[in-house]
């Protein structure tokens, strides 16, 4: 058995699909084209096989083609969170799936139609990690599938290898580690072999295997408390009352960690604006900032806006914020969960950061672009998108807007600079190169403020998924001297 060929990776720096770039007429005509094939990509395994192959051909993100989907779906939940299930799981598990199937295919498997090579994943998936699908009903349907779409010499192959995979199942061989330990675990714990590359460097074989297993978990539902409405005593009682079981957040009183996944939002508090639905890593930034009421804060990159909900609640919505992102779509999302929330201090300007003038400000937050690797859980295809040219590019980008919001923020004031990343080119690097280059700018430690495990060497917060239960994230205050 031979390794699987190694993934491309299409970035898409702005979470838009080519979909949404595409003129009026083209529009029309892709509808038109849509309303051709949609019968063929019938129920819960076609839809995902539809999903899947659209996340590979363009730069569309995963969870918004699952969203449209979704929205435009006759599905019932129970079918909707299958749907979510095999979509996600997929994704997650693809190195391993993709490892697997190489190793059964005769020809290279990633050069394999789309409809087969996606439809035999939806199977593999299903006989290796869903409990309830019987083994030969997935080799059924995804034979089926095949021969729908592809006749009937594809939907024979597919039954051959799906067939070979269950009597092999037990005896599946990966790389040994100890020959290739970076191939072991990018196919064993469905990573690109880059990053596993540097995670071993940095952070050695255990502790990576650590990691990446906290990657591919199921994503934690994290709720953060609405202190304009409510407070985490009477919060916790109102989850207890719906028997929904939780724990309450280790570093941020105000966050609960709900149990297990739950449609949340249909819960009458969520549009009464008792909670939002927000990572605890998030927190850790916002109170970093360190905001008053009364201030004048900037929220730089704000949409969507769970950052500058927070900042306004930690204000006790006395004082201004001021949110401003490049798209006007972004913001109305922003100002929709402000308004659910009850919040009156925040403005919104439709501006890219880069250009936007006006201050200077007591707090300014640049929580910037990034590649994301702190979010693998709830974002499986970031990985798979992302590789480390991404990174160094970003990282420009990064360090124009950290010199940006330092413009904006008035002497004595204070920035904070923010990401989802576990990068150390995304995160510190920026932030020293800044320094270096701006004597008038000084790094707070927040070492003392914050609990000592969310506080690394050089006094900035970094968390990560293995360490903290949490998603990986990056924050440090630098204050404005003269």
């Amino acid at each position: 058995m031979h390794q699987s060929d190694e993934m491309n990776n299409n970035s898409g720096e702005e979470n838009l699909s080519q979909f949404d770039e595409l003129s009026v007429e083209s529009k029309e005509e892709f509808h038109l084209e849509e309303h051709k094939v949609v019968d063929l990509y019938q129920g819960v395994r076609g839809l995902a096989v539809k999903i899947l192959n659209r996340v590979e051909k363009t730069d569309a993100y995963l969870e918004k083609l699952l969203d449209h989907e979704m929205r435009n779906s006759e599905l019932s939940g129970q079918d909707k969170a299958l749907l979510y299930e095999i979509v996600h799981g997929i994704t997650r598990w693809m190195g391993r799936l993709d490892w697997i199937l190489t190793g059964f295919y005769k020809g290279q498997f990633s050069k394999a139609i789309p409809n087969l090579r996606n439809g035999l994943r939806v199977a593999l998936y299903q006989i290796l990690f869903l409990d309830k699908i019987p083994d030969h009903a997935a080799v059924n349907e995804a034979v089926e599938f095949v021969k729908k779409l592809q006749g009937q010499k594809p939907a024979d192959l597919t039954n051959a290898i799906l067939r070979n995979i269950i009597r092999s199942k037990n005896a599946i061989r990966y790389p040994d580690p100890d020959e290739d330990l970076i191939g072991y675990l990018a196919a064993y714990y469905s990573h690109p072999s880059w990053m596993v590359k540097r995670y071993v460097e940095k952070f050695g074989r255990e502790e990576t295997e650590k990691l990446l297993l906290a990657n591919n978990e199921k994503p934690y539902l994290t709720l953060r408390v609405n202190a304009i409405k409510t407070t985490p005593e009477e919060f916790g009682r109102l989850l207890d009352s719906v028997n929904l079981k939780y724990r309450r957040g280790n570093y941020n009183p105000e966050f609960f960690q709900l149990q297990n996944l739950t449609n949340i939002t249909a819960w009458e508090y969520f549009a009464k604006g008792y909670f939002n639905i927000q990572d605890e890593s998030t927190g850790l930034a916002c109170k970093l900032l360190d905001v008053q009421p009364g201030m004048n804060v900037l929220d730089m990159c704000a949409a969507p806006g769970g950052k500058t909900a927070f900042l306004a609640a930690l204000m006790k919505d006395k004082g201004e914020i001021l949110a401003i992102d490049k798209f006007e779509a972004r913001l109305k999302l922003l100002r929709r969960n402000i308004e659910r929330l009850g919040l009156t201090c925040v403005k919104t300007v439709e501006s890219d950061a880069l250009d936007f003038e006006g201050g200077p400000f007591d707090r300014v937050l640049a929580d910037v672009p990034c590649s994301g690797t702190g979010t693998l859980s709830k974002k499986p295809d970031i990985k798979w998108k992302k590789d480390i040219f991404d990174i160094r590019k970003m990282t420009e980008t990064q360090l124009k807007l950290l010199k940006k919001a330092a413009s904006l923020v008035k002497v004595g004031g204070a920035v904070v600079y923010s990401t989802c990343s576990i990068e150390t080119e995304e995160n510190f690097e920026v932030v020293k190169k800044f320094l270096e280059e701006n004597p008038d700018f000084e790094l707070e430690s927040a070492k003392g403020k914050f609990p000592d495990d969310v506080v690394d060497v050089n006094g900035c917060i970094q968390t990560f998924p293995h360490r903290h239960q949490m998603d990986g994230a990056f924050s440090a205050k630098i204050i404005r001297k003269r």
